[in-house]
């Protein structure tokens, strides 16, 4: 994550991920979830936390929970159903769910189905935000497989050349296995930036970069400007000249296997909430599961030893700076805006929920 999205150490509260979780299960028992989808639905969290995908973890997204429970748009209590069941394809209704709580189980199902397949997708319908897609692909790591998922984002973005909100954020995630190295782990929605990064900027008074959103009427912004009250997000790539077709056509692509496919529509057509799509293959069904992790060890590392163009310190992979950040919060705690803090002071209390936070 860019430097300009994080919380300055100066003013950073750091808390220790315990403290945190304790508290964001309470929040989710509070509003009536079961004791299992809030501790399901805190993990999904507190990874991104640990992991440093800040725009992912609580301090943008459980204010925006507390409101759809509010609001009713989420169900606190949803009957996840599996609407179809064939061989390698299973799909499920979430019943308005958060889909924090329940896309682990819909992750596992994949790498449980792929295991007689090789390879197996699960899609759901009728849901609501999933939170990190790399949260899902990780689960295919633990499985001895590649984990893919992705989700229908919020339809924010303009298509290249267009003026009006016709694509989803649409993020996706890969998880690959390796041996010795850290693992690849990619997740990155398809526009220009992450929307969250967006409110990340606004807490902390930064600016956004040339090319990752437009101005009112869909011209895109190519200077270093502060965040308008009118904007649309550009698609990754964010021009045609530099490659936005790649992310529009990309992002269409997750629009059809998160919608279309499920019979629910696409972009600003979808029917029945978020959908969701998780994927897993089965290592061991295309080469020798050693072969393959030894083989990921070598070509990360030669990523890791590459010779650095001028100027620069180290080339790295997706996943590594994750993996550094969680060796790094998981000893010294998660560093939080301390406006983030008094939010999280202020909504326990008034929940009645006991807490560890400090004074801010």
């Amino acid at each position: 994550m860019l430097d300009r999205f994080k919380v300055p150490d100066e003013i950073a509260v750091r808390v220790d991920q315990s403290v945190m979780r304790n508290a964001v299960e309470g929040i989710f028992k509070a509003f009536e979830m079961p004791d299992e989808d809030a501790k399901a639905a805190a993990d999904v969290l507190m990874y991104a936390d640990i992991r440093g995908i800040d725009s992912h973890g609580v301090s943008n997204m459980m204010r925006a929970y507390v409101a759809g429970f509010r609001a009713g748009q989420i169900n606190p209590t949803p009957k996840l159903t599996r609407t179809l069941d064939h061989v390698a394809a299973i799909s499920y209704d979430c019943d308005r769910g958060l889909g924090l709580a329940q896309s682990r189980e819909m992750m596992q199902a994949a790498c449980d189905r792929a295991r007689d397949t090789g390879t197996a997708v699960v899609t759901a319908y009728n849901g609501r935000h999933y939170g990190a897609c790399a949260y899902y692909a990780h689960i295919g790591l633990d499985n001895d497989m590649v984990g893919i998922s992705m989700t229908a984002g919020g339809v924010l973005v303009a298509p290249t050349h267009g003026a009006e909100r016709l694509l989803g954020l649409n993020p996706i995630g890969i998880g690959v296995p390796s041996n010795k190295e850290a693992p690849f782990i990619f997740d990155a929605s398809m526009s220009s930036v992450a929307g969250n990064k967006i409110e990340l900027l606004k807490r902390v008074g930064g600016n956004v970069l040339p090319g990752w959103i437009t101005d009112s009427d869909g011209t895109p912004i190519m200077a270093e400007s502060q965040v308008p009250q009118d904007f649309m997000m550009l698609p990754l790539g964010a021009t045609r000249e530099i490659g936005s077709h790649k992310g529009f056509g990309l992002s269409m692509m997750i629009e059809v296997l998160c919608g279309v496919l499920l019979g629910t529509g696409g972009g600003p057509f979808r029917r029945r909430g978020v959908g969701h799509y998780f994927m897993a293959l089965d290592i061991s069904r295309f080469t020798e599961l050693d072969t393959f992790r030894n083989d990921m060890d070598e070509y990360l590392r030669a990523l890791l030893d590459c010779r650095t163009a001028p100027g620069e310190d180290r080339v790295i992979y997706p996943g590594i700076v994750e993996h550094e950040a969680e060796i790094d919060r998981m000893a010294n705690g998660i560093p939080y805006h301390p406006e983030v803090i008094q939010w999280f002071r202020n909504m326990t209390e008034q929940l009645d929920i006991e807490h560890e936070f400090p004074s801010v």
